[in-house]
């Protein structure tokens, strides 16, 4: 029996994770899979009501289950950010969920590129440190005086140009920090990774031209683990491989990518799939709790007129239960999407008339089909 956490989030996230419960219960059926879901109330609504993001209650209880399983979060009413940092990038941090799993893979026909070539890249995305740290501010004074303070221990540079009060032009900041400790457990999992899919090379994508410091140190660790694990390593500048993915996708397996680049080359390659509701994700703790999602947000827009697309949520159930040790049942998820593409069991983002339910509908009949 696994414990799962069920957060449904906000918009379309409720409607997604509804179906996505639907398929889970659907292979508990027809397997050895046996699940009990606790409802997380975590979310938009609440934070309007109470002012509640991530309380400690929250974080204990979700420290006892064995994953959790995410719809969405954001809200027109809540200022950018807010909802985000303080569910879900806390949330990771919290969790030590340090790689998030993005595979990006041809889901013809609604490939948009022309070269009907196959391509099936997995984007591991640190996701932990980077630019996504919340290590910034804003200041007065000179730019002769920011490039000064700038170059100054953060210590000092967080304590001095925020209390900086000198006239002149008005600057902001954001610090990216990559530690040692992170790069090597990063790389660690990125070869692993690619030896367990029988890769023969890892791609690392940076900016080390421009953002020699951060990315050089990554550089020089992605080497030493190369070298340990004798598989292949590439280096891609960040503009050259959002090019790349236009016009060769197919040459691409494991890609290692930090924080910021990774949250838009992914969404790029989310694009390349079929569109934003054909990606699932793993927020992945080696030694923890993970959790799965759909890439997509809760697009207001259509929240409550049943048009969502749940493959996203579905594909991210598939990514849960091969992380709890059930890959059999997972590849029958990714069948049952096979199948639903493959005979035009679509909602309208596809072309298709089907609702949200009656998509997870569709999936369900073709698992409980598989019952021998």
């Amino acid at each position: 029996m696994k414990h799962l956490a069920i957060i449904p989030g906000d918009g379309i996230g409720k409607e997604v994770i509804d179906v996505g419960m639907e398929v889970l219960d659907a292979v508990c059926e027809i397997s050895s899979f046996d699940y009990d879901g606790e409802l997380f109330d975590i979310g938009s609504e609440r934070y309007l009501t109470t002012g509640e993001l991530l309380t400690e209650e929250d974080i204990s209880g979700l420290r006892k289950k064995d994953a959790i399983y995410f719809g969405a979060i954001g809200d027109p009413r809540v200022k950018p950010g807010v909802l985000e940092q303080g569910i879900l990038l806390k949330m990771r941090a919290v969790f030590d969920q340090y790689i998030n799993l993005r595979p990006v893979t041809s889901w013809f026909p609604f490939v948009p590129l022309k070269r009907e070539v196959p391509f099936d890249i997995r984007f591991l995305r640190e996701n932990t440190e980077d630019f996504y740290m919340g290590a910034g501010g804003t200041f007065s004074g000179s730019r002769k005086n920011a490039s000064v303070k700038i170059k100054r221990e953060l210590y000092e540079l967080d304590m001095e140009l925020r209390t900086n009060s000198s006239n002149g032009d008005d600057f902001a900041f954001e610090i990216g920090l990559l530690s040692k400790k992170g790069i090597t457990r990063f790389a660690d999992y990125a070869f692993s990774y690619a030896e367990a899919r029988g890769d023969k090379k890892v791609t690392l994508v940076d900016k080390a031209n421009v953002c020699t410091h951060i990315y050089g140190m990554q550089r020089t660790i992605f080497e030493e683990m190369s070298r340990e694990y004798g598989i292949g390593l590439e280096y891609m500048f960040v503009d050259a491989m959002a090019m790349a993915m236009i016009v060769r996708p197919e040459t691409f397996g494991t890609v290692a990518v930090p924080n910021l680049f990774g949250d838009i080359l992914t969404d790029l390659g989310a694009q390349l799939q079929g569109g934003l509701g054909m990606g699932g994700s793993g927020n992945i703790s080696p030694e923890g709790v993970s959790m799965f999602e759909p890439i997509h947000g809760s697009a207001p827009d259509i929240a409550g007129q049943k048009k969502a697309n749940p493959i996203a949520a579905i594909l991210a159930a598939q990514m849960l239960l091969e992380n709890q040790g059930y890959p059999e049942e997972g590849k029958m998820l990714r069948d049952s999407v096979r199948h639903c593409l493959d005979n035009g069991l679509t909602t309208p983002d596809l072309g298709g008339k089907l609702t949200t339910e009656d998509v997870g509908k569709a999936v369900c009949r073709y698992i409980l089909g598989q019952k021998k």
